[in-house]
């Protein structure tokens, strides 16, 4: 059976998660601009009507967003994400961090007692890139380099749930929230040391991992 002859909400249902896997394929990256409303009724083989009802309802989740003549963009890789934005939009700076620190510090003990030694490769190749990122004095390189390294601590947690939130908070405000601390220079005041948490996670200290974690997400 076609597309074009299944009943209506069946086929909205599956244009829509046909668009989403555009999204989470890397096909439509987040902030591209999505094919026009003629190019998806002519490539997914259904009705202009059924066409706007899945973007509409992918526009409602946060996915995308539709701009008054420019067209319809990726603006979140996942609905999750897209609630997560919504909520932190309007979010004291101060809600952001403990929910970070909520993350982070439960992901460093996890980390110290799952790592293995894949993680710690990984997470000692994020640290070195961290601090050439610092060195190098670029802010922009600086905030990603970071980002990475914390997504890899989640990562060694081995926490499928644990990592799927954090991927989505990451997205909304990790690295706005690290861009907010280092301002718009890095200054040797700013800078914080993650060696010790690296070590912690090494030697397997859970308590140790977390209190590094903690640290330096103090509000």
């Amino acid at each position: 059976m076609t597309l074009a002859t299944r009943s209506r909400p069946t086929l909205v249902r599956q244009v829509i998660d046909q668009l989403r896997e555009q999204v989470a394929s890397g096909d439509w990256p987040v902030g591209s601009r999505i094919p026009t409303e003629p190019q998806l009724v002519e490539a997914l083989g259904v009705g202009r009507n059924t066409v706007r009802e899945a973007v509409r309802a992918l526009v409602h989740a946060g996915v995308l967003e539709c701009r008054q003549g420019s067209g319809t963009y990726v603006i979140s890789a996942d609905e999750m994400t897209g609630v997560v934005s919504r909520r932190l939009a309007g979010a004291q700076a101060a809600e952001a961090v403990e929910v970070r620190r909520a993350f982070e510090v439960e992901a460093a003990r996890l980390a110290a007692m799952r790592r293995t030694e894949q993680d710690m490769a990984a997470l000692d190749g994020a640290l070195a890139d961290r601090e050439a990122a610092w060195r190098s004095g670029r802010v922009d390189d600086f905030v990603e380099a970071d980002a990475v390294l914390h997504t890899a601590i989640v990562a060694a947690a081995h926490n499928s749930m644990l990592a799927e939130l954090y991927a989505s908070f990451g997205a909304a405000m990790l690295r706005a929230s690290i861009a907010t601390y280092v301002g718009d220079e890095l200054r040797p005041e700013h800078r914080v040391d993650h060696n010790r948490l690296v070590d912690a996670i090494r030697a397997g200290d859970p308590a140790r991992a977390a209190a590094e974690a903690g640290a330096f997400l103090e509000v």
